[in-house]
């Protein structure tokens, strides 16, 4: 079974609107007692396993969890487990999800072999719950709605759940995002992908910097060389989410880590680029999604911007032998990113694209050879006029410099977007071309940014000056290399052009 749930973290303050909210129909209460297992090393939650058994009023359940291609499903298998004497917990048994889809993952995790033995595993962390579930019907098919309140606990210590989970019982995906954006509109929700296995695992790890979670990079776009352009849009989408979801599900949570705001812009704007160069191949794009996704990159850049200084520049400046930043640069630090990706209109956006993603398009025709000519049009326009820009670098502005870049990336974005229908080799070579274009622009424009930031500063501090020199004293240099890696990539042939 493949389980399609949205998670939603609830906030003290909007508590008791969804607690009555949830009482506007029939509900059913529960006590959730689950206990979670690994083996002494962490190899299931190394790859992303979940074992549990878990106490469900009188009866138990054995449940093993695996990760599916998307973030927003998962392998499940549910294993009744006979009821233990009384006062005693049942035995733990991997055996019991033998030749499932989520046993096969349980197998390849172990390294077991066909007739080798489980492991034993050990207890690490439970959970206390209070459940209060309700079946609504939305579009045609069935949804149910969960709201969880207690805590995950270890030997570590212990924290408060507060979540509704969405979880679709029965028909389409984008009929539990339809409703999942109601709830999430008139209760101040915001979207989690932090399950409670993870807060579990998490509590004995809170002092260990080598246990933050690692921010989630870009992955490849995935769709059959036959799909249409909805379908090739879907896919792309889908794989800017796998990248989005988990970032702001982090910096929701009181994430400060510069990669994960850093990520979590590389892919929003991954995602700006599908809807802007690929959003003609299909009607279903919301004019108002791009809005919203502006309004939080740029919320998310002014704390970007703020560690570059501070993490980059600083140490620089104080090796040149410079005062490093003025007097209350440090303190004047940006809201918390968090306060951007809660905000109602990008969590919005982001459900919506998730029902996107989610849709089931139908097939047609093989439209490989039209898919793919019109992609390499839309290639060639943004490397045409990228090059023909680039070309005189030292003579633009510095609003004409940073078209350039703009370009460049979306040029990137696109060729990656593209490789089921070029060939990965070929666009893998191109695009490793163009990467000492891109740090070079990227250097300039983090450097211009910063020249204009200390020259604001001049008036308050003195000591501002010695930034702007030095600052001013490489932009020339930074310049000319750009114009240098432009006019070696404009050298190469496009791939979509053979």
């Amino acid at each position: 079974m493949t389980e399609f749930e949205l998670k939603f973290e609830v906030s003290a303050d909007n508590l008791k609107g969804v607690a009555l909210a949830m009482l506007q129909g029939k509900v059913t209460r529960q006590r959730l007692q689950a206990s979670y297992f690994d083996t002494a090393n962490g190899v299931l939650a190394a790859h992303g396993i979940v074992v549990r058994l878990r106490k469900e009023g009188r009866r138990w359940l054995q449940t093993a969890k695996a990760p599916a291609a998307d973030v927003l499903q998962r392998l499940e298998h549910n294993a009744a487990v006979p009821a233990p004497r009384a006062g005693a917990h049942p035995v733990l048994d991997l055996s019991r999800h033998h030749g499932t889809p989520v046993g096969h993952a349980i197998d390849r995790a172990l390294g077991r072999k066909a007739h080798d033995a489980y492991p034993e595993l050990k207890l690490l962390y439970g959970t206390d719950v209070k459940r209060i579930t309700r079946l609504v019907a939305s579009g045609a098919s069935v949804v149910e709605l969960a709201l969880d309140q207690g805590r995950v606990f270890s030997a570590a210590g212990a924290q408060l759940i507060c979540e509704l989970e969405v979880e679709l019982k029965q028909g389409s995906p984008r009929d539990a995002v339809t409703l999942a954006r109601q709830w999430c509109a008139e209760h101040g929700l915001w979207l989690s992908t932090i399950a409670k296995s993870t807060k579990g695992q998490r509590l004995g790890q809170l002092s260990n910097d080598a246990a933050l979670p690692v921010a989630a990079s870009a992955v490849a776009a995935e769709f059959s060389r036959q799909a249409t352009g909805p379908q090739m849009v879907s896919a792309v989408v889908a794989a800017c989410l796998r990248q989005m979801l988990p970032n702001m599900s982090e910096l929701a949570g009181s994430s400060q880590q510069p990669d994960h705001v850093h990520q979590l812009r590389v892919g929003i704007r991954r995602l700006r680029t599908a809807m802007r160069e690929l959003g003609g191949l299909t009607d279903d794009i919301d004019p108002a999604w791009e809005t919203a996704l502006v309004e939080t990159f740029r919320a998310l850049g002014v704390h970007r911007d703020h560690s570059q200084l501070v993490a980059v520049l600083q140490p620089q400046l104080l090796a040149a032998g410079g005062p490093g930043l003025p007097l209350g640069a440090v303190s004047s630090s940006p809201a918390a990113p968090g306060n951007a990706v809660c905000m109602p209109a990008f969590q919005d956006a982001v459900l919506g694209l998730i029902g996107f993603a989610h849709h089931e398009w139908p097939k047609s025709g093989n439209q490989h050879d039209a898919l793919k000519k019109a992609v390499g049009i839309r290639l060639q326009k943004l490397h045409k006029h990228a090059l023909r820009d680039g070309k005189k670098f030292l003579a633009l502005s510095d609003v004409q410099q940073h078209g350039v870049r703009k370009r460049l990336k979306r040029l990137r974005y696109l060729m990656e977007f593209a490789a089921p229908l070029f060939g990965s080799n070929k666009v893998h070579q191109m695009a490793a071309a163009l990467k000492p274009v891109q740090d070079a622009l990227g250097l300039y424009n983090d450097e211009l940014m910063a020249l204009q930031t200390w020259r604001a500063w001049v008036t308050d501090d003195a000591h501002a000056w010695f930034g702007v020199g030095w600052l001013t004293a490489r932009q020339q240099t930074n310049a000319k290399r750009c114009l240098k890696e432009i006019k070696i990539f404009a050298k190469i042939r496009p791939f979509w052009r053979r």
